[in-house]
């Protein structure tokens, strides 16, 4: 008996969504698995841009695991938290049997877990940890890093702040190849960034892993047919510069330096350490008291007619004008004093009540 035009359509809808089924399985099972390390909130656009391709049917690429630092202790009561990127991929719903969080790359049982996984590729944005040859021999397409400098300048672990430092006025973003040598393999791709006079070290690291996801989104066919190999161009290693991490000690402000040297500082170690700057408030009775002050927001002055006392900070549109080296003058918009909070550089001038304020 031939089947009721109900059942016919019944059929057919049976057998196209089976059809379906089996694309959307055929689909996955094309996906090469890749796993991304990276540990600072700067680089959670990269993990973003992974978690949203491998939920894309199209895409090639399924996000098998995430590499992290294990949880440190934050904020005031040192509470043990995990890192930004493991937090993040929580909150997205990331199964959390799969954020590894070794103390060393180095670990066995990490690369044991590793293997397991079968990593096609592996991808490094800020991890913050030391990469093993055991480690790189593991995917078959290798392991690429989004790195915020043009490579070969500025290699190391404070590619911006460094960058920043100096008042360079171009930087940029690479995806290169990492090898066993710091920040030294073939680069695939890279993009040129304006450096203007303002930006800080946090935001210009955002603004560089924001661009560095989509170029390695745009390169990853290439990485994974092995094209990108193949094109890769090798730094020149004469050209190279290093970009050491920063370190509490460095960030006191010496004002016999030019207000260019000292606000290319501030604006590098905005994040971590921060600057600091000893200040002497002086009462109507000439006694001083010496206050420890963080330096947050700063410009040069363009003013040519200040007519300065020696150390003596003066106060003028909203900024203490704090004298420097050659002559030069250093506004300062926002500060920090000991156990407050940020205040204008207005709401502190006004709190002196007449006091004088020299530098140290």
């Amino acid at each position: 008996m031939p089947p009721s035009s109900f059942s016919l359509r019944r059929f057919l809808y049976c057998c196209s969504a089976l059809d379906g089924a089996t694309a959307a399985a055929t689909s996955s099972s094309k996906k090469k698995n890749l796993v991304f390390l990276g540990s600072p909130q700067v680089s959670v656009s990269v993990l973003e841009s992974l978690l949203d391709a491998s939920k894309d049917p199209s895409s090639i690429v399924q996000l098998a695991a995430i590499v992290t630092q294990p949880p440190s202790g934050r904020g005031r009561g040192r509470k043990l938290l995990p890192s930004p990127i493991a937090e993040h991929a929580l909150h997205r719903g990331f199964p959390q049997d799969l954020i590894l969080t070794p103390e060393r790359a180095t670990e066995e049982a990490f690369l044991s877990d590793l293997r397991a996984l079968n990593p096609e590729l592996c991808v490094t944005a800020a991890y913050g940890n030391i990469l093993p040859t055991k480690f790189l021999e593991i995917p078959p397409c290798g392991t690429v890093n989004i790195h915020p400098s043009l490579l070969p300048l500025y290699r190391g672990a404070a590619p911006v702040q460094r960058a920043l430092q100096d008042g360079v006025t171009e930087t940029g973003v690479s995806l290169a190849y990492t090898v066993r040598a710091l920040d030294s393999g073939p680069v695939i791709a890279y993009e040129k960034v304006i450096v203007d006079d303002v930006i800080k070290a946090p935001e210009l690291l955002t603004m560089l892993f924001n661009i560095g996801s989509k170029i390695l989104l745009r390169e990853l066919p290439s990485i994974l047919d092995g094209t990108a190999r193949l094109r890769a161009q090798a730094q020149d290693h004469s050209k190279a510069t290093l970009a050491p991490k920063l370190s509490n000690d460095e960030s006191w402000l010496s004002f016999d330096k030019e207000a260019r040297v000292i606000h290319n500082k501030v604006r590098a170690f905005a994040d971590w350490p921060g600057t600091r700057a000893k200040f002497q408030v002086i009462d109507k009775n000439g006694n001083p008291n010496v206050l420890d002050i963080k330096i947050i927001t700063t410009k040069v002055s363009d003013a040519s007619d200040i007519k300065g006392n020696g150390n003596e900070i003066l106060f003028d549109r909203n900024a203490l004008l704090v004298p420097c080296g050659g002559h030069s003058w250093l506004e300062v918009l926002e500060i920090q004093p000991p156990g407050k909070k940020v205040l204008s550089a207005r709401d502190f001038w006004n709190g002196l009540r007449g006091q004088k304020l020299m530098i140290l």
